[in-house]
């Protein structure tokens, strides 16, 4: 069974350090700060995401299901910036069709965020990414068209 997610007081805690990360411009690998407008309030909200890549794209991937970072976005229309230290990027973020979605979603749990060593995806994955998904690694291809559904993709193309 597949565990809800929650965004508890580590996850909260955990993403205001990455946020400050980086903001500063420190080092994170392809760790960006998704800021996109929310859909109730309009006030920005800024949330540090792993940016994918695969050949000259890259992508937003919802490994933890429809959160509100991925609400938000669709009420946006895609419209958000990407940030890392002085740099921000304006994107549009498009959601990707289930078969599509399912290849970068399974690439992107193969591998891990781009750069980050292999010890630390495989720890994180472990425990803080399969606990909430309906695949793994292994999973054929159906089932990952299946979850894509539930764990939508957003490819990011520059304004």
């Amino acid at each position: 069974m597949v565990k809800p997610y929650r965004a508890r007081w580590g996850v909260r805690a955990s993403n205001a350090w990455m946020r400050t990360v980086i903001r500063a411009g420190l080092p994170t690998w392809t760790f960006r700060v998704l800021a996109v407008p929310g859909r109730r309030t309009g006030r920005v909200i800024e949330t540090p995401l792993a940016v994918f890549e695969q050949g000259d794209r890259r992508y937003l991937v919802a490994a933890y299901g429809t959160v509100n970072w991925v609400r938000n976005l669709r009420a946006a229309q895609g419209r958000a910036t990407l940030r890392h230290g002085k740099r921000t990027e304006t994107v549009t973020a498009v959601e990707l069709p289930a078969a599509r979605a399912a290849e970068v979603f399974r690439a992107s749990l193969v591998s891990g965020p781009p750069r980050v060593p292999r010890p630390f995806v495989a720890l994180y994955r472990r425990f803080f990414v399969l606990p909430y998904l309906d695949v793994n690694p292994d999973s054929s291809p159906q089932e990952f068209i299946d979850n894509a559904h539930t764990h939508p993709v957003f490819e990011i193309v520059s304004v």
